[in-house]
């Protein structure tokens, strides 16, 4: 199995900054695209940025030039660098990740959840 742990979420003042992390842990073989969601109180879950595993990168409108989304490879693991932060920012943050992985001689391709980090950003 694999799971997806994910830390750096907390409470900011408007204008600040923080940079949440995932890692996956697991019998991975690789994993192919990695991304960051977001689900504001009361809204649907919505789309932050997604970055493949050759580093190609896409940004929702509403974070371009604030966020910026990077891994690394080696360590199985996916960031997200918020600057500028705004009280709409606020929200549960999840990462996910499509994963190969391997269970004695058979493997497996699923798309996994993180647990969930709160933002939230005070005015």
């Amino acid at each position: 199995q694999v799971q997806l742990v994910e830390s750096g979420g907390g409470l900011v003042q408007a204008g600040g900054s923080l940079r949440l992390s995932c890692a996956a842990s697991g019998s991975i073989i690789s994993i192919k695209a990695m991304g960051w969601y977001r689900q504001p109180p009361g809204k649907q879950r919505e789309l932050v940025a997604r970055i493949t595993s050759g580093g190609s990168a896409n940004h929702a409108d509403f974070v371009k030039d604030r966020f910026t989304i990077s891994r690394d490879n080696a360590k199985n693991t996916v960031y997200l660098q918020m600057d500028s932060l705004k009280p709409e920012d606020t929200a549960v943050y999840y990462c996910n990740a499509a994963v190969t992985w391997r269970r004695y001689f058979r493997t497996y391709e699923n798309d996994y959840w993180g647990q969930g980090t709160q933002v939230t950003v005070s005015s």
